[in-house]
């Protein structure tokens, strides 16, 4: 370790503290780790230590750092033209959403770049308001949607209550066996009493003021709740019912982290509207979008859509995408997300569950959370501070977590090797058994 490489990361922290502020949190309280490069599943800082990225940063860096094919397209784009009017056409762009779309159900065959998730969110919600002429938006309390004005209110975690500003929103519960609200004893009763909640929501609310229901396809930060089979099914029903819209939110579920394209592929199951970011570009460059029924786009072929963005379809943004897009294809990204929660990530975590602070393990692809607790009979929750410690230990150890709540999130980039899913299981088995 040379003085440079110390003075470097000094410099970098310096920097950050002075000037940089940083969201959800309190500043004064503030460390961060400062990371200077990466590749792959690894990250490190300028002196060179290294770190094991079970977060993918915030669960976005599906094709792992600093990807090749990637990188590369960007530059080359930024020689070319990096920047252009969203009402031009521009090839690029085209070819972005003619990726994505390939990848959805028919019909679904137009996309609204955004700049990140929360604002596509915020135009899903604004179109299906405007092709229905109703005005609520009903979402879960255990779901985030982002931080623009309706997706925060949209979001039922404990983000929404400072925000909310927005109107017409109504939130319900959703399907979490664990920890039921419907005291059913299976995922069958956990399934039938969520929809009849949902329905009687939908009935109790006026289904003529309902414009869509949003749903996180599988809900992410409120703790990688894989829906019971026959839920996603059941709500595309009862949408169809009260001819109500359903938008499904891909953000963080999307382009491979579950081990599909699409999370709700799996579902039987096609919405109306899907919002996406995240692993679409792997956060290389930021961009999101909507991906929009025929139906819905046609209702603005006469009638202007009351929305833009000055970066929507962002050159730089568009060229990741096609590179991203055609390199996970290519690779076979993807189905490895698949195999290795098959084979490796899901067997080693389950093996966890001999830990009395583990109450439970769920999830699919490289989309994990361990759920602790201080008690197994009561499922009680553990501290935040023996959360605390968790994270603590973690980046001791050499690996970067993701904690929400009391639950450590496994959520390796989609090209993380066996050996690496491995490695780190050991060091959180350690790490735990040692709280």
């Amino acid at each position: 370790m040379t003085a440079t490489e110390v003075d470097l990361d000094a410099l970098a922290y310096q920097l950050d503290r002075e000037h940089v502020f940083h969201s959800w949190s309190a500043q004064g309280a503030l460390h961060p780790l400062v990371l200077a490069g990466g590749r792959g599943s690894r990250v490190w800082d300028h002196a060179g230590r290294e770190y094991l990225d079970f977060s993918s940063q915030m669960v976005n860096v599906n094709i792992g750092h600093q990807h090749p094919v990637v990188t590369r397209a960007i530059a080359e784009q930024a020689a070319r033209l990096t920047t252009i009017a969203p009402a031009t056409a521009n090839l690029a762009r085209g070819m972005a959403a003619q990726r994505i779309t390939a990848l959805t159900p028919p019909g679904l065959d137009k996309v609204f770049f955004t700049n990140g998730g929360a604002d596509a969110v915020e135009n899903a919600i604004r179109m299906a308001r405007l092709h229905t002429g109703r005005d609520k938006v009903l979402s879960t309390y255990r779901s985030y949607h982002g931080n623009t004005g309706a997706a925060v209110v949209a979001t039922g975690d404990w983000r929404r209550v400072p925000n909310e500003f927005a109107r017409g929103h109504v939130h319900f519960f959703g399907p979490y066996l664990y920890r039921s609200e419907f005291w059913a004893e299976s995922a069958e009763q956990e399934c039938e009493r969520a929809l009849r909640h949902l329905e009687r929501v939908v009935q109790s609310e006026g289904p003529d003021s309902i414009a869509a229901i949003l749903l996180e396809s599988l809900p992410g930060t409120a703790g990688i709740l894989v829906p019971p089979p026959g839920y996603l099914a059941g709500v595309r029903a009862i949408a169809d019912r009260y001819g109500i819209l359903l938008i499904l939110d891909e953000v963080m579920a999307g382009f491979g982290r579950t081990g599909a394209w699409f999370a709700f592929s799996r579902h039987d199951v096609v919405p109306d509207l899907i919002t996406f970011a995240k692993g679409v570009n792997s956060g290389y460059v930021p961009v999101g979008g909507v991906i929009i029924a025929e139906s819905i786009a046609r209702t603005f072929d006469e009638r202007v859509f009351p929305g833009g963005l000055t970066y929507s379809g962002h050159p730089l943004a568009a060229a990741s995408i096609v590179a991203a897009l055609d390199a996970m294809a290519e690779e076979g990204i993807v189905e490895n997300a698949a195999r290795l929660g098959r084979e490796t990530i899901g067997p080693a975590l389950a093996e966890l569950t001999d830990l009395p602070i583990v109450g439970e393990v769920r999830g699919e692809g490289v989309f994990w959370a361990v759920e602790l607790v201080a008690d197994r009979a009561t499922r009680e929750p553990v501290s935040a501070a023996t959360m605390a410690r968790l994270k603590a230990g973690l980046v001791e150890r050499g690996v970067l977590p993701f904690v929400a709540d009391n639950r450590l999130h496994v959520v390796p980039p989609c090209v993380i090797t066996d050996a690496e899913a491995t490695e780190g299981i050991a060091i959180i088995r350690d790490v735990m058994a040692g709280l």
